[in-house]
């Protein structure tokens, strides 16, 4: 539950009427799991007790103030964390405010953003399979952002983070259960890496029990950090949705992804389901990632249950298992608790 921290409520006190409309909230989830990891292509399993099985742990602020005539000004500082360690931001060298740090003016035309946020590609993923944004456990996330760092050389397909900094984002209000966002992140370099730049963009429709999503992006520069040019320019895109029966919700994707200096696409696949199941929910992934004229493919197939202990607590159990075409395949998994605050 998102709380007023006390100490801004105490100098809101203090202020004049101009800022009584403003607000800042704490929030954040810290997710831990202990597992059993072995990923296709690995020589050995590794027993762990490891941060965000099924969300990125994360904490931080964010803050908005009523200008008047149904204008806001809002803003949003948020990083990521290893809950297991205390380690700040999701691997060495990340940024602090890697999650969120932005300001945005909003009203009835929608909103203007700049800074660090989201990229295309992110959200629409979380909402077009069952296991949400799980790094460790959900197929279409594990195909899309994390490589294999073993002798298959598998990597992720998101041509540059799931984060753009340096950005500038016009979202458009909610017409009819329509939204969406023009993103472009500005590559602050000057010389060989003059007018590099990223571009996408995203949309999703939400109308009764259907979900329809997607993203396209062009990208020239890496991410987090100041933009260094990839070397390339990657594109990348995806159409996905859900349907909920009410007794089974199933979902689909498709996507694909290049570079202009290889003539291998990946092209991927993803099905799967959620059916509510006592408290909680059994739900269960597959996803295929075909290189096109390198002959080798990835499919991941990953269920589990999750169960709610409160409207902020959960526990799950997942197994994942792994293969890659000539490749020993790998199986994974783990128990653990996430919790939203």
């Amino acid at each position: 539950m998102k709380k007023n921290m006390l100490a801004f409520a105490a100098a809101a006190l203090c202020t004049t009427g101009a800022f009584a409309q403003s607000s800042v909230t704490l929030s954040g989830t810290s997710d831990i799991y202990v597992g059993s990891m072995k990923m296709a292509g690995d020589a050995n399993r590794t027993s762990v007790v490891n941060s965000g099985g099924m969300t990125t742990s994360w904490f931080g602020f964010t803050g908005s103030e009523d200008l008047g005539g149904g204008l806001k000004a809002n803003f949003q500082l948020t990083s990521f964390l290893q809950t297991d360690a205390g380690t700040q931001g999701r691997f060495t060298g990340d940024t602090f405010f890697s999650r969120d740090a932005n300001v945005s003016l909003s009203g009835g035309f929608g909103s203007v953003m700049l800074g660090r946020w989201m990229a295309p590609n992110f959200l629409p993923s979380v909402i077009a399979n069952p296991m949400g944004d799980s790094f460790t456990f959900a197929p279409l996330i594990v195909h899309m952002n994390v490589p294999l760092f073993n002798g298959t050389g598998w990597g992720a397909t998101t041509p540059a983070d799931t984060g753009w900094s340096n950005q500038l984002v016009y979202s458009t209000p909610d017409i009819g259960g329509f939204k969406a966002n023009l993103q472009y992140q500005f590559g602050e370099k000057t010389g060989d890496n003059k007018n590099k730049r990223n571009v996408g963009g995203n949309f999703f429709y939400f109308g009764g029990p259907l979900t329809l999503t997607g993203f396209y992006e062009r990208a020239q520069i890496g991410n987090p950090g100041s933009g260094d040019y990839l070397g390339t320019t990657k594109t990348a895109w995806m159409l996905g949705g859900a349907y909920d029966l009410k007794m089974v919700k199933p979902y689909l994707s498709y996507g694909q992804s290049e570079a202009d200096n290889t003539d291998i696409t990946a092209k991927t696949l993803q099905v799967g389901a959620s059916v509510p199941l006592g408290g909680g929910a059994l739900v269960g992934s597959w996803a295929k990632t075909k290189l096109s004229g390198a002959d080798a493919n990835r499919k991941t197939l990953t269920v589990g249950y999750d169960y709610n202990l409160s409207k902020r607590t959960d526990v799950y159990g997942m197994v994942m298992n792994d293969k890659v075409t000539n490749y020993n395949s790998g199986t994974s998994f783990g128990v653990g608790i996430r919790h939203r605050f």
